[in-house]
């Protein structure tokens, strides 16, 4: 890196932690236009403490849980069982879809002291048909359902040029496409009986920053940020009363790295014999070191803070503040690369503006510092 670049870097680094300053020194005030489409959230004895009351606020449908219905994919073990716990110790009715009698069975000792406030469905998440008839399942056992939680994923390891065609249609099949099926299956039915509703899907820290040694899973993730982004700007623009929160984990004590048994049989490797990429350099999300205790976040405490950023109505919900920099980073890369010498006519900018519709990340930016600078927990 030259002295330029270097001084460049520096520059963008030192801009970014004065907006950031600035932003947080001026989060109380910003209850203006950013949050002018936002309605005051309703607090509960039971959920956590309501955001302050002059910090810009969102509807929060899911705020009283209690007696609410979940449908959680993956709910047999990992994340989604960690969500499960905490939706059943909040006093949910859960149904955990599993592909795994072993894991279904271990789990099912975690939530037993749901007693019949538990379903299970064996599912696997890219079959269309079979995700109707779970949702069928779901109301005939439980009678409606508020939560969706598109939860189940796979690990595809290794970079994107050494991926194969069946590495892709795999891991896109089960990450980004069964969380379309999913609430292409399930809105309709939350939506139904008016009593308002939330829909959750676990992304990762590699839907935020690329992970070189995870392509087709980054890609992946990447898409399933997108995709919640999107629905909650058209929740939140038509006044919908569903909340839409991505869930972006770093490691947890998960079981991904075992993702190749579920793999079926038409999508197994089709390297011709050639040998699998090389291990990433550092470990896999996920995936504990050889000896010693695993250093990833424990499911429960993970499924904790799903369930408190659905009762608050949360965009995002993150673990891991040791990577705000690369986020911030990311971001001031993304602004350093606008063109200068681009003078887009006022024609241009309605145009492009009327095809990107209504935005809502400064509301979000604006509220989540404003209770940052409140000391709420996140």
């Amino acid at each position: 890196m030259s002295e330029h670049d270097d001084s460049i870097r520096r520059s963008l680094s030192e801009s970014g932690r004065a907006r950031r300053r600035f932003l947080e020194s001026t989060a109380l005030a910003a209850v203006g236009t950013s949050a002018s489409v936002l309605v005051s959230a309703q607090s509960s004895s039971s959920a956590p403490s309501a955001a302050p009351a002059n910090c810009p606020s969102v509807p929060t449908p899911m705020r009283e849980v209690e007696g609410k219905v979940a449908f959680i994919t993956g709910g047999s073990s990992g994340i989604g069982l960690g969500i499960a716990r905490a939706f059943t110790d909040a006093g949910m009715k859960v149904v955990i879809t599993y592909r795994t009698k072993s894991n279904l069975d271990e789990a099912m000792k975690y939530l037993a002291s749901a007693g019949n406030r538990v379903h299970a469905i064996n599912l696997d998440v890219t079959d269309r048909a079979a995700m109707e008839k779970a949702a069928e399942e779901t109301v005939r056992v439980f009678g409606k359902v508020h939560v969706l939680v598109n939860n189940a994923g796979v690990g595809v390891a290794g970079p994107l040029s050494t991926a194969t065609y069946d590495d892709w249609d795999w891991g896109i099949g089960v990450n980004l496409n069964g969380v379309f099926n999913g609430i292409r299956t399930f809105l309709p039915r939350i939506q139904s009986h008016g009593e308002g509703g939330h829909i959750i899907a676990t992304s990762s820290l590699a839907g935020l920053i690329g992970h070189g040694a995870l392509g087709v899973y980054t890609a992946s993730k990447f898409a399933v940020v997108g995709m919640m982004e999107a629905l909650r700007t058209e929740f939140i623009t038509s006044g919908v009363n569903i909340g839409v929160t991505v869930f972006c984990p770093g490691v947890v004590n998960t079981n991904i790295a075992n993702s190749e048994r579920n793999r079926p049989p038409e999508l197994s490797d089709d390297r011709g014999g050639r040998p699998p990429p090389p291990p990433p350099s550092r470990p896999r999300e996920g995936v504990p070191p050889p000896s010693g205790p695993a250093p990833g976040m424990d499911p429960l405490e993970a499924g904790q803070r799903v369930l408190r950023g659905m009762q608050n109505n949360d965009l995002y919900v993150l673990t891991t503040p040791e990577f705000e920099e690369d986020f911030r980073a990311r971001g001031e890369a993304i602004l350093a690369s606008i063109p200068l010498d681009v003078n887009p006519s006022q024609e241009r900018i309605a145009f492009g503006r009327m095809i990107a519709g209504p935005q809502i990340y400064a509301a979000e930016r604006d509220r989540r510092l404003c209770q940052r600078a409140q000391g709420r927990k996140s």
